[in-house]
């Protein structure tokens, strides 16, 4: 059976058992202290902890999940693996204990021709909680041999989700896979041969004080009790399809057939081979999946995640010796074996490959010049003390973006221990630099005296911003740097102060701060110049208090500056706007990565692998334009996340919702509807008009828009009117005829350089004879032909006729050709070639370049027998060859 009915057959069973079948949610964990869906019941966690209303009472679903914690461990053991699939059912309130433990004997034990899985009873096995009579009497109602059933304690079965909650009892389900695996005697005996496929969690309890798996406090029993489940679907899977493990599956080997066709190697011959398959099979798997839910390679979070399982599945096909791109090959193997259970895959696949494989044609080049300064470290280690210094595993990963897992497992291969606790110290320094950077935007002001402040408040603070400018308020406290909370503060100073009410609106969601003042009735007197949230809804107003005196409690009036706001709105909008019709032209995949709202500008980040045409961008523009003109109505709802959702609103991934979110619509047709916590114009044509500036790449797979708004957009198109006048009267031409002109200038200029460099590499070429005549009269024992030969034209010229005047002069003594002069652009070169007797004598181009070009106030380099350099000081070029002369002579 193959992987994917598995999973159909468990959703059907609990779909014709009253339960709702909800799709896997995205790998991006909603939590964001986590960076991937890590178990099943994560996307339920606001059900059970009751946050959020369940849309059904009962529900099953097939979930995808990620965990990285011990991603060098994968491929060791058949064990392992980073991406696995999660089959549950979950019951919030509604059935218990019996109706769990019915649901999974019956599907596990009827056979397969009847909708079931088809296990033997006899190979099944159980273990309960210490205390659970009552799941011990439901299994043997069932009919379960009770010599088959075993009780653990809290540390095996007892849930908990690591804080105060839910939690409760487990029974889990496990299959005797035969005496060839192990020693008899059940899970206590052999968890080898026993193998656990499902468990079943009844919260029962409420808990809190948790320390750790056997250190907590029961609250009591909780009013409605829940049901949480999960079978993993690659154990069912490699069960019953007759397999040893994980790796042999139908999603799992493709790519490793694949790999075996590409390297040449047995999977099955060699332990070590056998290693880098398994990882080139797991990591090419996580990975595609993982794109597919929008992530792409970055040096942070879980880009860094993605980044590492595409790099090692690269390196491992290379230790198996292929040298070319593998990505192409193995990504198509692995959506074809993925698509039957997840057919959304072939939507955004063009995209994935091609960030895929621009991220393997970016690690081959960095394993290129890595690989050569880690390979030195490595000798270097060997041939001293034994390990590579951590001063340069951080220069590997900080200049040539080598991460220290990758020099620690190259080292590692070739016997070499790396100083990873000088490395960690110098990462760790690097990392203080920048949260000092961050601190300095915070006043130097610690989290932890927000996190004591907010405790505080007696109620949390109201946000008047979407519908009042000004508000009566109260000062509640006050920060100055170096201080923290204050109760008083004398201008002039920069505090920080926060109100029991404002209009200002804090930086979020990539909307700029309000500005504007606070003034109290006693007439303190503050500028407000930014506002943050610190910490989750504490706002705090960043102020220069200029006159008076501000003390906590005193009333007073807070004014945004309305101007601002406007143009931040009618920017923030046509952010909404940009985005919509991105995707009209794109289409769905382009998705928003980030973004920023100020005022008579944007900046709107979205996810997309090239440059989109100029014809693409121009109709984005027009589009947007077009809408401005049909004045479309700007509405907002606050409605459940769910019916947003249904809705089509877009949503950023990774971003944690409530229960109740604020959806921001353009059109009465919903033409564009987001979810959004910002502040907007009510018609689109009070924006007036967007420009956009430019459009460029800022990472891998990641592309920005640069536009213009409202005023910022007028006073845009007036600068472009302006320099095309100005270019008309110079060119004496109308503006429809200045591409024509100029083109044909720019013909005229293009074919007068050629001439002027085909003048200088003639006077180059006619100065050879009398260069090699000089330097034939020479009775040095070091022949050196230096000249400065002023304007050379191509650079190539310039190296031909060093070569060309190395060969005349022939082997007979050392000889050392040094041309100089200036290229096109008015900068110095310098290009010099040894002949094989200079060389013998130590003489080597490479160095004597280097010292000229210091002189040119540059660099350079090249082989022995032949070199090139340049500067920036052209005045500078006798002193430099005088210099190459003398260092020649003296060998």
């Amino acid at each position: 059976m193959r992987t994917a009915d598995i999973a159909k057959r468990y959703l059907d069973y609990f779909e014709k058992n009253g339960h709702m079948v909800v799709p896997s949610a995205s790998l991006i964990s909603p939590n964001p202290t986590t960076l991937f869906t890590i178990a099943g019941m994560v996307p339920f966690i606001p059900y059970l902890l009751g946050e959020q209303t369940p849309p059904s009472r009962r529900m099953a679903s097939n979930q995808k999940c990620v965990r990285t914690l011990d991603i060098d461990e994968v491929g060791k053991t058949t064990r392992h693996g980073t991406f696995f699939q999660m089959l549950g059912n979950f019951s919030f309130g509604d059935y218990f204990k019996e109706e769990a433990i019915h649901y999974a004997w019956e599907l596990l034990t009827t056979p397969q021709d009847k909708g079931g899985y088809g296990f033997d009873p006899e190979k099944l096995w159980v273990t309960t909680y210490t205390d659970d009579e009552e799941a011990r009497s439901i299994w043997k109602n069932e009919g379960f041999d009770p010599e088959h059933m075993q009780i653990f304690g809290m540390e095996d079965n007892f849930w908990t989700t690591g804080g105060p909650g839910p939690g409760g009892p487990c029974s889990e389900i496990y299959v005797d896979r035969g005496p060839e695996y192990g020693r008899d005697g059940g899970p206590a005996a052999d968890e080898n041969r026993f193998i656990e496929i499902w468990d079943l969690v009844f919260e029962n309890y409420e808990v809190d004080n948790v320390k750790s798996k056997t250190d907590l406090h029961i609250v009591g029993e909780l009013e409605h009790k829940n049901i949480d489940t999960g079978a993993g679907l690659e154990r069912l899977a490699y069960l019953m399809q007759g397999k040893q493990n994980i790796y042999e599956t139908d999603e799992v080997f493709p790519v490793i057939e694949a790999a075996q066709k590409l390297s040449g190697h047995t999977y099955g011959e060699d332990p070590e081979a056998d290693v880098r398959f398994r990882v080139v099979a797991d990591h090419v798997r996580s990975a595609l999946m993982i794109m597919s839910d929008g992530v792409r390679p970055s040096n942070v979070g879980r880009g860094y995640v993605l980044r590492r399982l595409l790099r090692r599945t690269v390196r491992s096909m290379r230790m198996l010796g292929v040298r070319d791109h593998v990505l192409p090959t193995l990504f198509p193997v692995s959506e074809a074996a993925m698509e039957p259970n997840y057919p959304e895959l072939k939507d955004t696949f063009h995209d994935v490959c091609e960030s895929a494989f621009g991220e393997e044609d970016a690690f081959l080049r960095t394993l290129e010049s890595g690989t050569t300064i880690l390979d030195v470290a490595v000798n270097q280690a060997k041939s001293h003390h034994g390990e590579v210094s951590g001063e340069d595993a951080f220069k590997l990963h900080d200049t040539y973006g080598f991460p220290i897992e990758l020099t620690l497992e190259m080292a590692q291969e070739q016997g070499v221990k790396v100083d990873e606790a000088k490395f960690r110290e110098l990462m760790a320094e690097q990392k203080s630099r920048a949260r000092a950077d961050a601190l300095k935007k915070r006043h130097n002001v610690d989290l932890s005296v927000y996190d004591d402040f907010k405790k505080t408040l007696a109620k949390p603070i109201d946000f008047l911003g979407y519908t009042d400018f000004s508000s009566r308020s109260k000062v509640l406290g006050i920060m100055q740097e170096g201080k923290g909370s204050v109760p008083a503060v004398t201008g002039p100073a920069n505090v920080e102060v926060i109100l029991d009410r404002t209009p200002f609106y804090a930086e979020a969601g990539g909307q700029l701060a309000d500005q504007g003042e606070i003034i109290s009735d006693d007439g303190a007197v503050l500028e407000v110049d930014d506002v943050q949230k610190p910490i989750k809804d504490l706002i705090v107003h960043q102020c220069r208090l200029t006159e008076g005196t501000l003390v906590v409690g005193a009333d007073v009036n807070a004014n945004i500056d309305l101007n601002r706001r406007g143009a931040i709105a009618r920017s923030h909008t046509a952010t909404h706007m940009v985005h919509k019709a991105l995707r009209e032209e794109l289409g769905p995949q382009a998705t928003q990565r980030g973004s920023e709202d100020a005022p008579n500008r944007l900046r709107f980040d979205f996810q997309w692998s090239k440059a989109p045409s100029k014809d693409i961008m121009n109709a984005v523009e027009a589009r947007v334009n077009d809408r401005l003109r049909d004045n479309l109505a700007v509405t907002t709802t606050e409605m459940k996340f769910d019916d947003a959702i249904a809705l089509g609103a877009m949503h950023l991934f990774g971003e944690k919702y409530g229960d109740i979110v604020r959806v921001v619509s353009i059109g009465e047709d919903g033409w564009s509807r987001e979810l959004c916590g910002g502040t907007h114009v009510d018609h689109v044509g009070k924006i007036g008009q967007i420009s956009i500036m430019s459009e460029a790449s800022i990472g891998q797979g990641v592309r920005r828009v640069d536009a213009v708004v409202g005023q910022g957009a007028y006073e845009f198109n007036a600068r472009e009117h302006a320099l095309v006048s100005q270019l008309s009267d110079k060119l004496n031409a109308r503006p429809d005829e200045l591409a024509d002109r100029v083109n044909t200038l720019l013909a005229k200029l293009k074919e007068s350089d050629r001439r002027l460099a085909s003048m200088y590499e003639s006077q180059l070429a006619a100065a050879i004879p009398q260069i090699v005549a000089e330097a034939q009269h020479s009775d040095a024992p070091v022949v050196v032909a230096a000249k400065n030969v002023g304007h050379f034209g191509s650079f190539d010229a310039l190296r031909k006729t060093v070569l060309d005047i190395r060969g005349r002069l022939g082997e007979d003594k050392p000889v050392v050709v040094a041309l100089a002069g200036v290229n096109a652009d008015d900068k110095p070169m310098v290009a010099v070639a040894t002949n094989d007797a200079a060389r013998k004598s130590g003489i080597k181009a490479g160095d004597l370049v280097r010292g000229a070009s210091k002189v040119l106030g540059g660099g350079g380099g090249g082989k022995p027998d032949f070199a090139q350099g340049g500067g920036a000081d052209a005045s500078k070029i006798d002193a430099a060859l005088v210099s190459l002369r003398n260092e020649a002579m003296r060998g």
